[in-house]
């Protein structure tokens, strides 16, 4: 249901701190032109915790009606209560996606009996479910006992991004599900690995920046040309790192600046990142092949 490359997209920043459409209608032109199968609104990289209720609604407004009908849509609705994911669910639902992103509840590390009731409740919108699963951001890793609990109390759940860096356990998840759901990558420093453990694709930050050599790198895997997709992985390799530098979407958003993308400003509580770091990441551009960034 959910294949090949979905960039989790950034949303746009003037200097005075409001939503820059023109740069987003660029972006979105710059994403699609690389071949991008779908895109995730109002998720980490697009700042959703800081936007407001109205600002939401004018994004996934601007963002679907520009891509509706050339790639997938999915819309970030989860948070850490439960009664505001229903809500943002229901609201995602008018702009007709093709799922909704929902993270397990970061802080109040929900027991496995209120974790299913969260994500049972959410199934009620009638919408496919992407569960994401991030520990390093939630606090909550996991077990493969609960996944599968969750997948059989839910059906509705479709597919698992998968950002946990525990490989082992990462393996050991995929192993035990395979044929039942897309198993997603969310590591993009990862992504060979995943797709060898058979991913159906990946949610990717750095995509704003490199879609089209994750496209590349996507389409020669499943062409059998494992060493070549690898190839251009490592190429690119050193600018996924620096895209997570500095806390997310920090440093893609700089790039994109770099890139003519506007100003790229994030907002607070995430501020700009350090002189080194832009200093580095300028060095990076001006040695990257091209034809591999937007």
């Amino acid at each position: 249901m959910f294949t090949g490359i979905y960039t989790a997209l950034i949303t746009p920043f003037t200097e005075n701190g409001k939503i820059d459409f023109p740069s987003l209608e660029k972006l979105l032109q710059a994403q699609l032109a690389a071949g991008v199968d779908g895109f995730v609104f109002l998720g980490t990289t697009g700042e959703a915790a800081t936007l407001t209720s109205d600002e939401k609604r004018d994004v996934l407004s601007f963002c679907t009606q520009y891509v509706r009908g050339k790639a997938k849509i999915i819309i970030g609705t989860g948070t850490n209560n439960t009664q505001t994911m229903l809500e943002n669910t229901r609201q995602a639902a008018a702009f007709r996606p093709d799922g909704v992103l929902i993270v397990t509840p970061y802080y109040n590390k929900p027991n496995p009996s209120g974790l299913i009731a969260h994500y049972e409740q959410a199934s009620q919108i009638g919408l496919p479910i992407v569960l994401y699963h991030i520990p390093g951001r939630t606090g909550l890793k996991l077990s493969n006992e609960v996944l599968s609990r969750l997948l059989e109390a839910v059906p509705a759940i479709k597919a698992v991004k998968e950002s946990d860096y525990d490989m082992p356990h990462v393996t050991d998840t995929a192993v035990t599900h395979q044929n039942r759901i897309d198993y997603i990558c969310g590591n993009d420093d990862l992504f060979p690995h995943y797709l060898a453990i058979n991913a159906s694709g990946i949610i990717s930050a750095a995509a704003n920046i490199f879609a089209p050599a994750f496209v590349k790198i996507y389409n020669l895997f499943k062409a059998g040309k494992t060493t070549e997709a690898f190839s251009v992985f490592a190429q690119v390799y050193p600018l996924i790192k620096a895209c997570y530098w500095e806390t997310n979407p920090t440093c893609v958003k700089y790039m994109l600046s770099k890139l003519g993308f506007g100003t790229q400003k994030p907002r607070l509580p995430l501020g700009e990142i350090s002189a080194e770091h832009k200093a580095q990441i300028d060095t990076l551009l001006k040695t990257a092949d091209k034809s591999l960034h937007i």
